[in-house]
């Protein structure tokens, strides 16, 4: 692929910026100033790696399409998807969390697909039942604790986190961040909503501090021994495990990592994903891109680039050190945002902030 240039786009949230193959100069200028091509795939996508690029060359390199990338925030490429309405140029949307994939399904901005590629690559509880969207790397969220302390005794599940001995023990961050929403609708989907409930008082009465901070942060303040446990994404600990810092192999050697409910449901995951807009202008093109990220080389790369697990194939990269193995709770990802309203009234009652 020609090398990429860049331009700024004023109605990709403000300055966000986007990218473009040298080569498209027959492209036609849309109605919200995106490049069309009759032999592209526009991607709107809120994922932001170099080894994204990569695997984009040479989808470009194998397929003779050409991609043109819009890059912005979940929500505002969401917005800007609904202002253009039928005259949108985009193609795919790629969102990073299954909650987001869900406000965009609820806004009408996918269309079905069905192929026996998809089908075959991308498991069941991972896709959307009707097609509209596909998860393409997971991650899951996985208890933290101070390796040199140990793992409290009896905890071995979510649900333990709200266990009276945990009392002044427990970091999180907010009840408005995304992931925390997806893990308590994964709850209230297993155990109903009032034990999930209960649940997220009992926590929020285990609280060590006030919620503050990104994953990160719960980590750092488990390895230092603010608080005993917290929970995390498991690509923010391949991000310590992929850096040679002195500080993040600090934090590597003092982070014990336990992947939760094993003996039941397994642990939650979460998915990057990727569905066909409504009025996709090049769908057969859409479609192909979607099969090739489900492919064994796209998923390597896909996933390598967040530190995150294939949706299938071998995994990669410094991840594979947390482990490979585990149980992951295979409820279908669409409850995560079904359930999301009740996770933020029931967060709300429970006085996490």
């Amino acid at each position: 692929m020609n090398a990429w240039c860049k331009r700024r786009d004023s109605s990709a949230g403000g300055g966000k910026m986007t990218l473009w193959s040298k080569a498209a100069v027959a492209l036609v200028v849309g109605v919200a100033g995106t490049f069309v091509h009759a032999d592209a795939v526009n991607v709107f996508s809120a994922r932001h790696y170099d080894t994204d690029l990569e695997l984009y060359e040479r989808f470009e390199r194998e397929t003779g399409i050409e991609i043109n990338l819009i890059e912005g925030g979940s929500d505002e490429l969401i917005e800007r998807i609904l202002n253009e309405g039928e005259f949108s140029s985009a193609d795919i949307l790629v969102t990073v969390d299954a909650g987001r994939l869900w406000r965009a399904e609820q806004k009408g901005i996918f269309q079905s697909v069905d192929t026996a590629t998809l089908t075959k690559r991308v498991p069941a509880h991972l896709r959307h039942p009707d097609g509209l969207w596909f998860g393409l790397s997971k991650r899951s969220r996985v208890i933290v604790y101070n390796k040199a302390k140990g793992l409290p005794e009896g905890i071995s599940r979510y649900e333990d986190l709200a266990d009276p001995r945990l009392k002044g023990q427990v970091c999180m961050r907010s009840s408005g961040n995304i992931y925390n929403l997806s893990l308590l609708a994964s709850i209230i989907e297993h155990n109903g909503a009032t034990a999930a409930e209960s649940w997220a008082k009992g926590v929020v009465d285990n609280f060590a501090r006030q919620p503050q901070g990104n994953d990160r942060a719960q980590i750092r303040a488990v390895v230092s021994g603010e608080c005993g446990v917290s929970v995390a994404n498991t690509y923010y600990l391949g991000r310590y495990l992929a850096s040679d810092a002195p500080e993040d192999r600090a934090i590597v050697d003092g982070t014990g990592v336990l992947f939760p409910n094993q003996g039941d449901r397994g642990a939650h995951v979460n998915i990057s994903g990727a569905g066909v807009v409504k009025h996709a202008p090049n769908r057969e093109n859409a479609v192909r891109f979607l099969e090739y990220v489900a492919s064994d080389f796209a998923q390597r790369l896909f996933a390598e680039g967040n530190n995150e697990y294939p949706v299938n194939g071998k995994v990669t990269g410094p991840i594979a050190a947390l482990g490979t193995d585990f149980i992951e709770d295979e409820v279908n990802a669409s409850v995560l945002g079904a359930n999301q309203a009740d996770a933020v009234r029931i967060f709300d009652r429970a006085d996490w902030r």
